[in-house]
């Protein structure tokens, strides 16, 4: 994906579940980037997301890129954080600062996952993004404002997720393992096979403080049992109709113009047991909508930030949990974004 057109080389860093990684790229061609990653994600404490051990890992791997890259400082970063929005007040507080102090950068942007994976999927143009993995969120703007839908954790939401789907799954499972009405023998024998036998489940999971991956673990097996058991059918057509109707709750109107929606994330990996229903779901809950292959991943997304930021060109709306721009002067002075 082509940057914004300045000169020099930007910074684009993705933190989630898995760990952190990091490129450097050319700000007039993001696409031949050089990457690093570690596998520990960032810890949250009390305070929200950790900055000092996001530095910790973030710049030992930017400065070995930007040796890489023969470049001293990059011109501008973009950062994409999971959990950004709601527990990014220290992020916001401290990286601006340290970033200039210690790499000398200029410009920094410093958004939501859900943004990065937006810009990676669609670019700078409207239209509505989901990314569905262990969770689900929805994300769409008309380059005026943000709309988001769900993105509300296991407990509360991600309907239609990994979890969501994985926990239906397994719910099934153990109607049958009861008796009951609604159950599915044949999840039964995949929670049997993957778990051990059904009454040692809850003492499984429970005390797990990783709950929402093992939930999501199992989602895998109801789409293998999608083709021949219409119990884990009906789950993923269940799951198809919640992704849509958070993608139409985000989608542009249509007097913004064509709306393009691209799906991204580890779900979709599924296959057609989940996009086949979730195409024909779509086609009913917008019909006006054209999907569309995502682009790039929200590592590709927080390069397209940090180049079009470099180059004057961002078209993204700011937005003051999802989306803020920074620089040195204007942090140290606290006038706010860019």
């Amino acid at each position: 994906m082509t940057g914004g057109g300045a000169g020099g080389w930007v910074l684009g860093a993705d933190s989630g579940g898995s760990g952190l990684r990091v490129a450097v790229a050319s700000a007039a061609d993001t696409s031949a980037a050089l990457t690093a990653a570690s596998g520990e994600p960032v810890r949250t404490g009390a305070a929200g997301i950790e900055a000092a051990h996001l530095l910790e890992q973030l710049l030992p791997m930017a400065r070995d890129l930007l040796r890489r890259a023969g470049t001293e400082a990059p011109v501008a970063v973009a950062i994409g954080a999971a959990g950004m929005a709601t527990l990014g007040d220290e992020l916001r507080a401290v990286l601006p600062g340290e970033l200039s102090r210690e790499l000398g950068v200029h410009e920094v942007a410093l958004a939501a996952d859900a943004v990065t994976a937006y810009a990676g999927a669609l670019g700078q143009r409207p239209g509505a993004v989901v990314a569905a993995g262990t969770g689900m969120i929805a994300t769409g703007t008309d380059l005026t404002c943000w709309r988001r839908a769900d993105g509300w954790g296991h407990l509360l939401g991600d309907c239609g997720s990994g979890a969501w789907i994985g926990r239906a799954g397994l719910e099934a499972a153990l109607r049958a393992h009861d008796g009951r009405t609604g159950g599915s023998p044949a999840l039964l024998e995949r929670l049997e096979d993957v778990f051990g036998p059904a009454a040692g489940l809850p003492g499984l999971l429970y005390p797990r403080t990783d709950r929402p991956a093992v939930l999501a673990s199992f989602a895998p097996e109801v789409g293998r049992c999608a083709g021949d058991d219409p119990v884990a059918a009906r789950i993923l057509s269940e799951a198809a109709e919640h992704i849509a109707a958070a993608a139409a709750a985000v989608c542009p109107p249509p007097s913004a113009g064509d709306c393009r929606v691209a799906l991204t994330g580890g779900l979709f990996g599924m296959g057609d047991p989940l996009l086949a229903p979730l195409r024909e779901a779509l086609a009913r809950q917008l019909p006006s909508a054209r999907t569309v292959s995502a682009a790039g991943d929200p590592l590709t997304g927080a390069l397209t930030v940090a180049a079009a930021l470099s180059g004057g060109t961002l078209k993204l709306p700011q937005d003051p949990r999802l989306l803020v721009l920074t620089t040195p002067l204007t942090h140290q002075t606290g006038t706010g974004g860019s």
